[in-house]
């Protein structure tokens, strides 16, 4: 038996609505079983569970989902859909409007970071971007 993990996405009252925004800015993803208390869905093939468990609890950025971008094209995508009615921050990190903590990053980034002759520079670079911006980055 292979064993499962997935994010468990506490609401107040708002998981079917979590659900379809998702799903809506992710491709292959759908909504897979929904009650009045749980909506199971799928982003890119990754499971999520929405509960529907009342005012109790708040996300927080200690809690956040990585997104790596291959272009610039889906970078702006992810930030635009995912950031609408939310907060935007620095490096990347957004929340979105249910209050959940995105990254919002370019799957480059890992390279960069590992070339001792660049990581410094880059790095003083995206900690003054909101939204990343490659071109910048790779011209560093």
């Amino acid at each position: 038996m292979k064993d499962q993990i997935y994010a468990c996405l506490w609401s107040d009252g708002q998981a079917l609505q979590m659900a379809e925004h998702y799903c809506s800015i992710f491709n292959n993803s759908k909504i897979t079983s929904q009650n009045s208390m749980v909506v199971n869905f799928e982003l890119n093939n990754t499971k999520f569970m929405a509960l529907n468990g009342g005012p109790l609890y708040k996300f927080s950025p200690a809690n956040s989902y990585v997104i790596e971008c291959e272009s610039q094209d889906e970078i702006d995508h992810f930030w635009e859909k995912l950031g609408e009615g939310g907060t935007y921050s620095r490096c990347g990190w957004l929340d979105d409007k249910f209050g959940v903590t995105w990254q919002i990053i370019p799957k480059i980034l890992g390279q960069l970071m590992s070339d001792p002759e660049k990581s410094q520079r880059v790095a003083s670079a995206f900690m003054q971007m909101t939204k990343f911006d490659i071109a910048t980055l790779l011209n560093i």
